[in-house]
């Protein structure tokens, strides 16, 4: 395309490109004088030839744009599939039907329950080490309730929010706002439980119209449950009375004819008392809270004298977040924080007067512990609802809603994708400027010094349009700039290259960027839920002085990854850090060992509080999404040692060797526990064991072979599979980059390890007839 517009315009022969380039440079700036002259010679076809050429400039240039933005793309779609991580959706996750659980912009809200001594002292569940084994949850861990619980028992939910709880006894009642995922509105779920909101039975939709509906305030008054859901959408505040608890509701009354959101009615001094804020008063909703008040919660109401109480900024905690609570004979409103995002937090406030004709209240500490996880967390960005209740023990119990992303992210991911991609056409415009490729950034006609044959209606319009005139001035100069730009970089100079290079450079980042905003999904690594349940692990690492670099950046990653509950240290020489020198998001424990032992690794602790412990080596590097997928898969498999790394020992070789040769036989039956899930109290125990002390002996011999002996231990202990492997994405092996590896030597290690092969194996059992291959299982994770 490049040479044939170069013939055109006489110039033909030895480097077509640059030929082109030279005599065209200026053609977008002098094409109106050949229009012209040809028009003053009286040649008809003059006109309409040289617009063509420029024409051809024109397609050129496109063209010249269209193949370089191709190639970028193909660029960032190779970089997708091959460096970044697909998101899975939940529905895969949870396995669930398609519909269910979709990104949503309002969020991906999900529930959690809290226990403490006071309503200020709240804890989450997994603190009080609740153990459900029938779901391997050791222990149970928030979320207790997400859009997958609601969607896997037939209710399709995008998220679920605004929980409160309604207790009968011993037994748990929680109503929430569910999005449907048909409607793409908020209905009103019920769920129950009776072992303290451990687990959850999701008995169905309580109420269903055919507006929006969320925040389902449910009370009792003279013996009847009633439930204050707000209905803004529908312009009123409407009043349900329970006909069949649960599930079935019927209205009792209008309450208020105001669209009123996020309400509730509170018995205070004789009086009863209804907060709320009305959804389009003048000024922010978020900002703004009105009182009123009645002898009865079913009314009438009056209007509070100092309505509005508030009308500010919707960071100040006006609206309504959740039940409010009495507290050693104090009554206290909780509000949310709409500053940074819708729901950012929620802010407690002490009631000190609320009278017919007055109110005041004070804000008051609420230390809740905010993650450090980030988006990996479930309530990582916000939480912006709490209904808590002391229960007949005396102990208080609190639900809370949060989310992992802020309000409206999947948008703000998608305008930065487009971003990006906007960015990458200007760079490309840019690069066919500088290459000569593109001269004429604006069309000729649109131009002031154009010449051509213009209608005669347009030319009086622009005439009498001085913005017009003004407008084709600012585009002939436009025009000019990609001859000023070539004089001042030269692309057949080495800084013209260099210049050239990191433009081209500039604009794959750019690609590789917008398909990581639009296709990348939200940047959380999320836990992957068994049974409808998560749980935690203890991540477990052994190391010594000369490797602290490495430890600081394993505590720094793997403690963001969203199922860890603790980091165990295992010092084994040298002087050890302080845990202030490490930077964490869960907390870190170190273990001084006096002797310099592989054994330590496997030593019984009574200070472990998580059933799985995931054995990791600090010099390995990997997604915390590989963690959670090998985490989940030892939940389905606890009495087995679940990893990452595969190894085939042939019963008679007996020779050590790496996971080439378990791919050549197309099986394995080892993990190395460098990087593995194991039960804690019985892997350790059998290591442990006198049985074992022989084999412990051959490891402080050899000062290696420790994850080869439990393997041996597994293997001796049952006759069925003990070993499960999950191919993690990427890995990377950080020793590789200091002088600080164990074993540098790969010939020696590994006739180390063939040595105690032979030796286990005579103690314990050939491995002999154990092999199970890859791509096995559905799921799909051991190809």
């Amino acid at each position: 395309m490049v040479v044939a517009v170069g013939g055109d315009n006489g110039g033909g022969g030895g480097n077509c490109c640059m030929k082109w380039w030279q005599h065209n440079r200026n053609h977008c700036y002098h094409q109106h004088h050949y229009n012209h002259n040809s028009n003053s010679s009286g040649n008809s076809n003059s006109a309409s030839g040289g617009g063509g050429g420029g024409g051809r400039v024109v397609a050129a240039g496109f063209v010249f744009c269209l193949v370089c933005f191709v190639i970028n793309g193909l660029i960032a779609v190779l970089y997708g599939w091959l460096i970044l991580t697909p998101p899975v959706s939940l529905n895969e996750r949870k396995g669930l039907p398609w519909l269910g659980c979709q990104e949503d912009n309002e969020g991906s809200w999900a529930i959690g329950v809290f226990f403490g001594q006071s309503p200020f002292s709240l804890k989450p569940i997994e603190t009080t080490e609740i153990w459900r084994n029938e779901s391997a949850a050791w222990p149970v861990a928030n979320p207790v309730i997400t859009c997958a619980s609601a969607s896997d028992s037939g209710f399709p939910s995008n998220f679920v929010a605004d929980p409160f709880l309604y207790v009968q006894g011993d037994v748990f009642y929680l109503f929430y706002e569910t999005k449907n995922s048909f409607t793409m509105q908020g209905d009103i779920g019920v769920a129950k439980s009776i072992d303290k909101g451990a687990t959850w039975q999701q008995l169905g939709i309580a109420l269903d119209e055919e507006w929006h509906l969320s925040y389902p305030y449910v009370f009792n008054y003279l013996g009847r449950v009633y439930m204050m859901p707000e209905s803004s959408q529908k312009g009123e505040l409407r009043l349900y009375r329970v006909t069949n608890f649960p599930l079935e509701w019927e209205l009792d009354r209008v309450i208020m004819k105001k669209p009123l959101i996020d309400s509730f009615i509170i018995d205070h001094n004789g009086e009863y008392w209804l907060f709320g804020s009305e959804h389009n008063s003048f000024g922010t909703t978020n900002g703004r809270l009105e009182i009123w008040y009645s002898s009865s919660p079913l009314g009438p109401w009056k209007p509070h004298k100092k309505n509005p109480i508030y009308n500010t900024y919707r960071n100040f905690g006006a609206r309504n977040g959740g039940r409010p609570f009495r507290y050693n004979g104090n009554l206290y409103r909780i509000g949310q924080d709409c500053g940074e995002t819708y729901g950012r937090r929620v802010r407690i406030f002490k009631v000190e007067v609320l009278s017919r004709v007055d109110y005041k209240e004070v804000e008051v500490p609420f230390p809740f512990e905010e993650s450090s996880k980030g988006r990996n967390a479930w309530n990582g960005a916000r939480y912006h609802h709490l209904d808590v209740q002391q229960l007949k023990s005396g102990e208080w119990v609190g639900v809370m809603d949060g989310d992992r992303v802020p309000s409206g992210d999947s948008v703000h991911r998608f305008l930065l994708g487009c971003a990006s991609v906007a960015a990458v056409s200007g760079l490309i415009l840019f690069l066919g400027v500088l290459l000569g490729a593109v001269n004429c950034i604006i069309p000729l006609n649109w131009c002031a010094d154009y010449s051509g044959k213009r209608s005669d209606t347009l030319i009086a319009w622009e005439r009498a349009n001085v913005f017009s005139s003004k407008l084709r001035r600012v585009f002939s100069r436009l025009n000019r700039v990609p001859s000023f730009l070539r004089s001042w970089i030269k692309p057949n100079t080495f800084a013209g290259r260099s210049v050239l290079t990191l433009i081209f450079a500039l604009g794959v980042v750019l690609s590789c960027t917008g398909v990581t905003f639009i296709y990348g999904g939200s940047g959380a690594e999320e836990p992957y839920s068994w049974k409808g349940q998560f749980s935690q692990f203890t991540l477990l690492t052994m190391t010594y002085d000369a490797r602290l670099w490495n430890l600081k950046m394993f505590v720094n990653h793997y403690s963001r990854c969203a199922s860890v509950k603790e980091i165990l240290v295992v010092w084994n020489k040298g002087i050890p850090p302080k845990v202030s020198d490490l930077n964490s998001a869960v907390p870190v424990r170190i273990r001084v060992e006096d002797l310099n032992s592989l054994n330590n690794r496997f030593k019984v602790d009574p200070l472990i509080k998580t059933r799985a412990v995931l054995e990791l080596d600090d010099d390995i590097m990997m997604p915390c999404d590989d963690v959670e997928r090998g985490f989940m898969l030892w939940r389905q498999h606890p009495d087995r040692i679940v990893g990452f790394y595969p190894r085939y020992v042939d019963g008679s070789r007996l020779e050590y060797s790496g996971e080439k040769y378990a791919r050549k036989n197309k099986g394995y039956n080892m993990i190395l526990t460098g990087a593995a899930f194991m039960d804690s109290q019985v892997a350790f125990e059998r290591y442990w064991s006198e049985q074992a002390k022989p084999g412990r002996e051959v490891v402080d011999k050899y000062f290696n072979c420790e994850d080869v002996l439990m393997n041996f231990l597994y293997a001796n202990a049952s006759s069925s599979k003990t070993v499960e492997y999950v191919r993690p994405a990427w890995a990377i092996d950080t020793s590789k980059l200091s002088s600080a590896a164990i074993s540098r030597d790969t010939n020696v290690h590994y006739k180390i390890r063939s040595e105690c092969l032979r030796k286990f194996s005579d103690m314990y059992g050939s491995m002999s007839g154990r092999r199970w291959e890859f791509d096995s299982r559905k799921d799909r994770w051991d190809v």
